[in-house]
């Protein structure tokens, strides 16, 4: 009966844990890039009641032992990468990633963090920044007086500049993937940091080595699904419901025991 509680008590704490994860992608729905998470559960550990050759009494094996489980625990939580919506914005510096890859901004601890995110702007100096002011990584500066800044689908940034009839070349804009984006750590900002599991990051340029173009003027909204959130909302009520049933039931159970009376 104690078992049960536990048990129990585990699948509440777990379907809370997912409320909490799904909670914070329906916060996120309007957060450029943000990339919804997904709670993956895992049984947890088993205690063996019957061995692997145990016997009856009549000395014949049984065909199986007698495990019971200890309840359930949270494996991990995926970070699900499917494209965004677009939205247009008509800034020409607001980017989209069509396809795979991500920018690369230098953190004030000079780390470099990676997002989906491109809604950047201009410094004073005229350097390229995301809207949190960390500086694009390779540096892109816009000269002074430049005006038709346009970013082409292959990153090639040309603009054109104070005494000349011809838009000139002022850089190009890279993109970086992972072996295993999902393995990347969190930290808030929109912004992803490479681990072990993700493997490092290697360049490109946008369109080529299986990296996405890029959209100027247009922004990559959150890939969460309003709908399919709910739907999730709806199961992760019920199984919190029943395993706060069965903890009821347990208590009731065990009030039972505690009244019965020796005759």
């Amino acid at each position: 009966m104690i078992r049960a509680l536990y048990n129990a008590g585990s699948g509440m704490i777990m379907q809370q844990l997912n409320m909490d994860n799904i909670a914070n992608n329906v916060a996120n729905i309007n957060t450029t890039g943000y990339k919804k998470t997904r709670t993956e559960f895992a049984d947890a550990l088993y205690s063996r009641l019957r061995g692997e050759n145990a016997a009856n009494r009549w000395g014949q094996v049984l065909p199986q032992p007698v495990d019971v489980g200890s309840g359930t625990r949270l494996a991990a939580t995926l970070i699900d990468f499917s494209q965004g919506n677009f939205q247009q914005t008509g800034r020409d510096l607001d980017l989209a990633i069509e396809g795979d890859g991500f920018f690369a901004l230098r953190l004030p601890d000079g780390r470099i963090a990676y997002t989906r995110s491109g809604a950047f702007r201009r410094d004073a100096a005229g350097r390229v920044v995301s809207a949190q002011g960390y500086l694009l990584e390779p540096p892109l500066t816009v000269p002074a007086g430049a005006t038709e800044l346009t970013v082409a689908p292959d990153g090639t940034v040309t603009a054109l500049l104070p005494g000349q009839g011809e838009p000139a070349v002022i850089g190009r804009i890279t993109l970086y993937t992972f072996t295993n984006p999902a393995g990347m750590e969190k930290i808030g900002e929109n912004l992803f940091v490479p681990t072990v599991n993700s493997g490092q990051a290697t360049a490109g340029f946008p369109g080529t080595q299986g990296l996405g173009k890029l959209r100027q003027g247009y922004l990559e909204m959150a890939n969460v699904n309003l709908a399919e959130e709910m739907m999730e909302v709806i199961t992760a009520q019920r199984a919190y419901e029943i395993n706060s049933r069965v903890v009821r039931t347990c208590d009731e159970m065990l009030g039972m025991a505690n009244s019965l009376l020796r005759r």
